[in-house]
């Protein structure tokens, strides 16, 4: 009799449950999905020289994490169905059901509609990791075949997560249902809006802020105190002092509040503005030390990052506080509005709800701005790590040394690194280019210089530097006895280049001096571990200059005709680093990379963090607006009764519609719109203060491509709730 009564309950009401079977099924979708490339049974044709281990263990881990989110979500959307539902339990309790049984009857309809959210969701799931597939076999450059097939574990973890899920949110369900009063479950529908008065977090949230802004004003101070120099050009003074001033101007205002005893709205409105002039100066600070090599202490970046997104925080919530005030005050200075057909009922809907809701709406804007961020930035990282990978691991075997710490020049690497050599010829595997090499310092007296930003710039002979070229496919090059050119790293600037070839148009050596070639600059990348410590340039001298020269590191590059082995790079980097520790008693440092080992790395990282970070996106922004649907077709059943009259005092259904329209595209578009203000604020800052590396690994024509494919994505995915809450919006408020 109850298994009838269930499957009949849920038959009558699937059309309630829609939203929860569209946001289960996303879920389900999007977990089975990415979980499944950590699957056992998952073994995608990488060849040899990549472990899929590191990958599929790290996925599972950081999948595993994002979905707790989920719990939120499905206690979230339970609660919405058990409020839709209290008449209709209230009434099979006056009929004589007892309440535990119609808690477990609730329970029970909930858990098929769950079930059959899985269910769908997991065939979505099988369909949507072939997306992933590819992205994963691109990584790895193999070619990519479609391949229907479910994972026999991963499908069992899905189902597992989610019907356990279930279970726990069904026993709270089951407790509440318990222990409400049957009074209650009948007028909830009838219960009145609470009191239209707002809570007091804005004003614990501005305390914080003043908080903060008491720091930042005494770290100002110090800066200045140690750090400030008159020498400065303007924007920099600009920026010491204007992390005293705005910081000295928060603090003013609000004690200038306090004593005048100002309206709340007055004292929020003059901290908004501050702290965008805030965000502003903090902002500055990295920017600028990565232009004019500020020395401000160490963790100084993170510090005023830090007060940057202190800042942003504040602004997002006293924006949306501020947005009912600014809607009472349109409504009240203009009347030509207000009694524009039904806006006075539009109005009052809008003010009843922001004025109670305010503080959901800003941490739904919170969350999606850092969603949006997400979104972006995962390509930016990924692109970045991937594009240096390019350069760093250009040949298949590096090794390369380090004197930073070498005080006595008979401790300096001299090393061949025979053991590369004896590694190779026992395991057979074939050089075609082998390259040892040292990198000297044009005067001796340079050796004792470890300021960090100010090391001296290495020398290269022409020789091995055409080697170098040779062994990326690139012309030699050619220089007179008393000439030498320069060689840069990718990322170095175009006004790092022309101003250092302005101020070194001749370079004094041991073996004399030397002048600027015709041909200043070569840019071909041939390696990162070529240059000296902090520094993006390297001299290229004639062979007979550096016979003269102090060697200072030693280097070997090699390249072979076939990959090596994962196997065998890892055994070759255990020998390497046996012999030759990354900080030897000398003083000297060695290193040793491997094309394999890294891009096998690489690969493995980048994919984990851009699913990681893409499903995280998306997990946060269906939470946000899983809320924001669920919270108006909540309030579609509490209002059922004001559209009624609006209908009998003769109002159009027209028109009606279009109120639902407004009021819906305020709901929506107030939190998106200021996430998506404060998102590409943040996103632009983010992109021009990595501009060099974005420009030198990824390109900005390649970025913007994928940057327009994932604004589609989230106006898609925008769209779809937008239009679902709409049509049962509309369907909620019909008599």
């Amino acid at each position: 009799m109850y298994a009838k009564l269930v499957f009949k309950n849920a038959k009558r009401s699937v059309k309630d449950y829609l939203i929860y079977i569209v946001t289960m099924t996303i879920c389900v979708t999007l977990f089975y999905a990415f979980l499944s490339v950590s699957s056992s049974y998952y073994n995608p044709d990488i060849g040899s020289n990549y472990d899929f281990t590191l990958l599929s263990d790290g996925m599972k881990a950081a999948i595993c994490m994002i979905t707790l989110l989920l719990l939120f979500l499905i206690r979230f959307v339970n609660h919405y169905m058990l409020r839709r539902k209290q008449k209709e339990l209230a009434v099979q309790s006056i009929m004589g059901m007892e309440q535990k049984t119609i808690g477990r009857i609730f329970f029970a309809e909930t858990l098929i509609m769950g079930i059959i959210s899985i269910l769908i969701g997991i065939f979505g799931g099988v369909f949507c990791s072939q997306f992933i597939t590819a992205m994963l076999l691109t990584a790895y450059g193999k070619p990519y075949e479609i391949s229907w097939t479910l994972f026999p574990d991963t499908v069992l973890l899905t189902v597992a997560f989610f019907v356990l899920s279930f279970f726990v949110v069904g026993i709270f369900n089951t407790r509440t249902i318990q222990k409400a009063k049957i009074v209650n479950m009948l007028s909830a529908e009838k219960e009145n809006e609470p009191q239209l008065k707002k809570s007091h977090w804005i004003s614990v949230i501005a305390i914080l802020f003043d908080l903060v802004t008491v720091w930042a004003l005494v770290t100002g101070i110090q800066k200045v105190w140690f750090y400030y120099d008159t020498r400065y050009a303007l924007p920099v003074q600009l920026m010491f002092w204007g992390n005293i001033l705005f910081p000295l101007l928060t603090l003013l205002w609000s004690i200038f509040c306090l004593v005048k005893k100002k309206k709340r709205v007055c004292y929020i409105t003059g901290l908004l503005i501050c702290s965008v002039l805030n965000a502003f100066v903090t902002a500055s600070v990295a920017a600028l030390t990565n232009k004019y090599y500020l020395p401000l202490g160490d963790g100084m970046l993170n510090q005023y990052l830090l007060f940057t997104l202190v800042n942003l925080l504040f602004f997002i919530c006293a924006l949306i506080y501020l947005a009912c005030d600014f809607i009472i005050t349109w409504k009240e200075k203009s009347p030509e509005h207000r009694y524009h057909e039904e806006a006075l009922f539009f109005f009052g809907q809008l003010i009843s709800k922001l004025n109670t809701t305010s503080k959901t709406m800003a941490i739904i804007c919170i969350t999606l701005t850092l969603a949006i961020f997400m979104f972006i930035a995962a390509p930016i990282l990924t692109g970045w790590s991937s594009g240096y990978l390019d350069i760093r691991s250009m040949y298949d075997v590096q090794v390369f040394s380090r004197y930073n710490n070498v005080y006595e020049e008979k401790n300096l690497p001299q090393d061949n690194y025979e053991i590369i050599t004896d590694f190779l010829a026992e395991h057979k595997i074939n050089t075609a280019y082998d390259c040892t090499f040292n990198l000297y310092l044009p005067e001796k007296d340079d050796f004792h210089n470890r300021i960090k930003y100010d090391f001296p710039v290495a020398a290269i002979s022409l020789s091995d530097y055409n080697i170098l070229r040779e062994m990326q496919g690139y012309e030699p090059i050619f220089l007179s006895e008393n000439e030498f050119t320069t060689q840069w790293k990718s990322i170095a600037t175009k006004e790092e280049k022309n101003g250092f070839l302005a101020e070194h148009t001749s370079v004094v050596t041991d073996k004399g001096t030397l002048n600027l070639s015709r041909q200043s600059r070569y840019e071909e990348p041939i390696g990162e571990t070529v240059y000296n410590s902090y520094t993006n340039v390297l001299y290229v001298f004639p062979d007979k200059t550096c016979e003269k020269l102090l060697p200072v590191m030693r280097n070997r590059y090699i390249t072979t005709p076939e990959n090596i082995t994962y196997e065998n790079a890892r055994e070759l980097e255990r020998l390497f680093t046996e012999k030759y520790p990354e900080q030897a008693e000398s003083g000297a440092s060695y290193g040793v990379r491997f094309r394999t080992l890294q891009t096998n790395s690489n690969i493995a990282n980048n994919f984990i963090l851009q699913t990681a970070m893409l499903y995280g996106a998306v997990v946060l922004m269906v939470i946000c607006l899983t809320v924001l649907s669920l919270q108006q077709l909540l309030d579609a059943g509490q209002h059922k009764y004001r559209f009624c009259v609006l209908r009998k005092l003769g109002v159009e259904e027209k028109h009606i519609s279009k109120l639902i329209l407004k009021q819906l595209s305020v709901w929506f578009g107030l939190p998106i719109l200021v996430a998506i203000i404060v998102a590409t604020v943040v996103i632009s800052y983010f992109i021009q203060t990595i501009s060099a590396e974005i420009s030198a690994y990824i390109g900005f024509t390649s970025l913007m491509l994928q940057i327009g494919a994932t604004v589609g994505i989230l106006a898609i995915l925008l769209l779809c709730y937008f239009l679902s809450t709409w049509i049962l919006f509309r369907r909620s408020v019909n008599p």
